[in-house]
């Protein structure tokens, strides 16, 4: 179930006392927030689904009130818990962007060579850079550029590149 969702936030306080939310925002464009329509979170121990009714950028935070949470202590029920949007209400990606989420996990391979998996993505704001961990639990760092990532397969699971020369030596 969860694979339909994606995480947006994560509520790291309350504002204010009428049920607002201070989220850290999980995206790499915070203005998608502007767009939110629905979010899901667990809610006291339930996972539940609120319509967005308010939603504002504050000192690098977003600020976002929930249709049924109007209350301080409505609000603190939600204090540590992640915000997710299901897939069917997600921004459309541009060719050749993917979400985070299914990247990670997906085999990394150069040529027919297995360099090893997906674990995690650097955003480092010029390019993103691919962790890939190898079956000796190296990291090899891979910079997510169209000269080096040759080709994405989500549903096969697979990542095919080309290393520039002297990226690794051992492998």
């Amino acid at each position: 179930m969860l694979k339909d969702y994606l995480a947006v936030g994560k509520v790291v306080n309350t504002h204010g006392i009428k049920g607002e939310l201070k989220v850290i925002p999980i995206t790499s464009d915070i203005s998608r927030f502007d767009y939110l329509l629905f979010v899901t979170a667990n809610y006291g121990g339930t996972f539940k689904e609120f319509r967005v009714i308010g939603c504002r950028i504050h000192k690098g935070f977003v600020l976002i009130r929930l249709k049924g949470i109007d209350t301080m202590s409505d609000a603190e029920k939600l204090k540590g818990q992640e915000l997710f949007v299901h897939r069917k209400h997600a921004v459309e990606l541009e060719e050749d962007e993917y979400f985070i989420c299914d990247l990670i996990g997906i085999d990394v391979y150069e040529e027919d060579k297995l360099l090893g998996q997906l674990t995690d993505v650097l955003e480092t704001g010029s390019n993103d850079v691919y962790i890939v961990q190898d079956s000796n639990m190296r990291e090899i760092l891979i910079p997510a550029l169209k000269s080096v990532v040759e080709s994405i397969d989500i549903e096969g699971k697979r990542m095919q590149v080309k290393l520039p020369e002297g990226l690794i030596d051992d492998i």
